[in-house]
């Protein structure tokens, strides 16, 4: 389906019965609903739990807007999209599960829209959400370049890999990655008020630690799933795991203890 913004449409999936409590999922970098959420199996897991799952394609993703130009890529701009299609739907409120990007966007909403956000997952990001762009330059290059092979550092091959794989716009890619602007401090994150989990897999480098993010957020807990890369932690089924528990409420600390 497509939803019609003033920048372009953006494309979304909407499951589930439309009176049931909602969850809002939001994909990485040069991933898309399908890839992301699909393919993966959440969408599969989710079925037995009677929630509206919502997935969209972000701008300058699968089927959603794309643009050349770095300008349409602004935090806020793409939070601001997520913010519109729950309004496009009906959604006062929900749970939302973003992963590495879709993290950062979920946090933005989670900030400029504290209302509709119940519950927030934020995984594929840690402390290092904190430091300076440094890959932003050298993403876009990836995207822009002729020949993956040429491309020397690997985790930025693999995202250049990845983006071919899924038959994305490499351009938009490498506009939206000039586009970023927005920063996260600590003291900001002190604004966020919806019960927050965050989850890294523990040889996730481009996140860093979860702890380090969890700690700047009121009651948020940090999970870690033990052997587990960037690119690995959204398949992974301790990731469910944890995000079913922590929807559930078997996280929470006055959770009553099993008899």
């Amino acid at each position: 389906m497509l939803f019609d913004t003033a920048a372009g449409a953006i494309a979304y999936d909407d499951f589930g019965p439309k009176a049931a409590p909602a969850v809002v999922l939001i994909h990485g970098f040069a991933s898309n609903r399908n890839e992301g959420w699909r393919r993966t199996g959440w969408l599969k897991a989710f079925e037995p739990r009677g929630e509206r799952v919502i997935a969209l394609d972000l701008r300058g993703h699968g089927e959603s807007l794309k643009s050349h130009d770095p300008a349409d890529y602004s935090h806020v701009a793409m939070a601001e999209d997520v913010a519109a299609l729950m309004d496009h739907l009906g959604v006062a409120s929900a749970a939302v599960i973003g992963f590495s990007l879709g993290a950062r966007m979920a946090l933005g909403l989670a900030l400029d829209h504290p209302q509709k956000v119940q519950k927030l997952i934020l995984a594929g990001v840690g402390e290092r959400l904190f430091e300076p762009s440094r890959e932003a330059g050298s993403l876009a290059a990836a995207m822009r370049a002729e020949d993956p092979a040429a491309i020397d550092h690997p985790l930025l091959r693999s995202f250049r890999q990845f983006a071919d794989e899924q038959g994305e716009d490499r351009l938009a890619l490498a506009a939206l990655s000039e586009g970023q602007g927005r920063s996260f401090s600590l003291e900001a994150l002190d604004a966020v008020r919806a019960p927050t989990l965050v989850v890294v897999g523990s040889r996730d480098a481009l996140a860093g630690r979860a702890e380090g993010l969890a700690d700047a957020i009121p009651g948020a807990r940090a999970e870690t799933v033990p052997g587990c890369d960037h690119f690995g932690l959204i398949t992974h089924g301790l990731f469910k795991g944890k995000a079913f528990d922590f929807l559930d409420g078997y996280l929470d600390d006055d959770f009553p203890p099993f008899e």
